[in-house]
């Protein structure tokens, strides 16, 4: 499901990538990318692209208003190159989201961090990620907390992810198919909840997952949507409104 802090126009964050541009910038993509570069052992990469992702992380995050000191070291260490097909590596660090196959895309970097940071996060937390894509914001969650649950609905993507952040060892990161309309109530409570997909309204069984004092950061609304947080308060819940974004339909039961 990025950030370009809109009110001019709405910006195509994460899985919301304007699909039908796709074609016209990366014209091989649809053909030849439809999962992500194959999980490796241990993490491979040149200085080019060390130096690239530190520009991805002061150019088109920091300097963009995220300052979370947590948040941008984790954005340091995750190599996106290898969260993305082969064939987009070339592309990983610009401010630009990504295909990953199967209509999905990894999130532009500046919404990961947004997001990320939004969330406020502690290391203590557990975190439950609707929409595991590629693994990507999963791994950034990963050295912010101490677990992270994540669901995919689309099954080649739940098993991609899953064996590659398994391979490059982020060991506190559970992944499984499912609906995220649901969560995860056998593992609930979770003092966060991050969501990569836009459903109609709020899916109450998330915020009964929620633990007291709990985030849930998710984008709303299907022709207008809204990033927005929502905290579990003694009373009940606190909702604010963050951005106007635009994502894709979150599948499933939200459609129902």
């Amino acid at each position: 499901m990025r950030a370009k802090c809109l009110p001019k126009k709405v910006v195509w964050f994460g899985f919301a990538f304007p699909l039908l541009l796709i074609p016209a910038l990366f014209p091989d993509v649809l053909v030849h990318a439809e999962t992500p570069a194959s999980p490796q052992p241990a993490i491979q990469e040149s200085s080019a692209q060390r130096n690239a992702r530190e520009r991805m992380v002061m150019e088109q995050i920091a300097w963009r208003g995220v300052h979370d000191r947590r948040v941008l070291d984790a954005l340091r260490k995750v190599p996106r190159h290898l969260f993305v097909p082969s064939v987009m590596q070339p592309y990983a660090y610009q401010d630009t989201a990504l295909p990953i196959g199967h209509g999905q895309t990894i999130s532009q970097p500046y919404i990961v961090g947004f997001m990320s940071e939004a969330l406020k996060l502690k290391p203590q937390d557990r975190v439950l990620e609707i929409g595991t894509g590629s693994g990507y914001q999963a791994a950034v969650l990963s050295l912010l907390v101490q677990e992270v649950y994540s669901i995919e609905i689309v099954e080649p993507l739940e098993k991609g992810s899953s064996e590659r952040l398994q391979s490059l060892g982020y060991a506190n990161v559970k992944v499984r198919i499912g609906d995220g309309y649901q969560g995860w109530p056998e593992a609930a409570p979770f003092d966060a909840i991050i969501v990569t997909a836009a459903p109609g309204r709020i899916p109450q069984p998330l915020l009964d997952q929620l633990a007291p004092g709990g985030r849930l950061v998710i984008p709303v609304g299907k022709d207008v949507q809204t990033l927005v947080r929502v905290r579990r308060i003694s009373k009940g819940f606190q909702q604010e409104t963050l951005l106007p974004v635009r994502f894709v339909p979150m599948t499933g039961e939200a459609e129902n």
